[in-house]
């Protein structure tokens, strides 16, 4: 993560990184290019209207934005690929699987089960962080997913109501996950009729399609909430996770889950600093190590 001092030295990224002129933003927040000018030589701060704009329009979070549009700005860490933020160098890091273990009965009212389009939308904006992701999943799949497994299709939102982070899973049958874990199916073609209720069938598959965080914060929120849910889960499964963010290989494989394949010639193409990973297992090594 980047440390930023100021909103205009963020603006500056923000602009670099998605091929944006002054006048381009300027356009975007209706307002003259001076305006954008004095913005990023600090010159003037930003009205609390135009906060909710840049959340609105750059998707950067909330609290990183009022951090550092203040008379006495408060230096944050923010990395604009992951769409991560800390207040510190030592937190910049996701946390070790061991720290989730201690947090995982921490709960929030900010968290709760997906159900609205708004959620899905802000979910869909936010999956297109991931390099991997070429194009969004379908809304009717993430709806039918909700409907079949609500208990760790969530999202949480921060204090003052804006989006934090979610989870995503995919409830499959073992023999259509085959097709992933053989590279014979890719998951953007997972469809409607692929997902399944984990109830009914044997040794489902719960495939993580997409788990963000803001913060450490509300990541240990969302991980309470998936490790709950697999602690109470007494029949045979498979977890399955596919993911190109390097920050997340440590706590997978702390977890207990073992690499499957790597993708090293798509690392090349989306030009990812590591290999898109298919991660594979369950929590029962993890629950034998920290909850016995």
């Amino acid at each position: 993560m980047k440390k930023y001092t100021s909103l205009g030295e963020l603006l500056l990224d923000y602009r670099k990184q998605n091929n944006l002129s002054q006048s381009d933003l300027a356009i975007q927040f209706d307002v003259d290019v001076r305006t954008i000018i004095r913005w990023e030589k600090n010159e003037t701060l930003l009205k609390p209207d135009k906060e909710e704009e840049m959340v609105d329009i750059t998707f950067i979070p909330y609290q990183v934005i009022r951090n550092l549009n203040a008379p006495v700005s408060i230096p944050t860490y923010y990395d604009l690929n992951l769409r991560r933020y800390s207040l510190s160098s030592i937190s910049n890091d996701l946390p070790e699987a061991d720290w989730l273990s201690d947090k995982r009965n921490f709960k929030s009212d900010r968290l709760r089960t997906i159900k609205f389009d708004s959620d899905i939308e802000s979910i869909i904006r936010c999956s297109l962080y991931q390099k991997e992701i070429f194009k969004p999943v379908k809304k009717e799949i993430i709806k039918k997913a909700i409907q079949l497994l609500p208990e760790i299709n969530v999202i949480i939102y921060d204090t003052s109501g804006y989006y934090s982070g979610h989870s995503i899973f995919f409830p499959l049958t073992i023999d259509l996950y085959k097709k992933i874990r053989n590279r014979t199916m890719k998951e953007a073609d997972i469809t409607i009729n692929d997902l399944v209720d984990y109830k009914k069938v044997e040794n489902p598959v719960f495939y993580a399609y997409d788990i963000q965080a803001d913060c450490n914060e509300n990541f240990y929120y969302i991980g309470g909430e998936i490790i709950s849910f697999f602690e109470k889960f007494d029949a045979p499964y498979t977890y399955a996770s596919y993911t190109s963010r390097n920050d997340t290989y440590r706590i997978n494989e702390q977890i207990g889950l073992s690499i499957i394949w790597e993708d090293k010639e798509l690392q090349q193409v989306i030009n990812s600093s590591a290999p898109p990973r298919l991660y594979e297992g369950s929590f029962l090594r993890y629950f034998e190590k920290y909850f016995s």
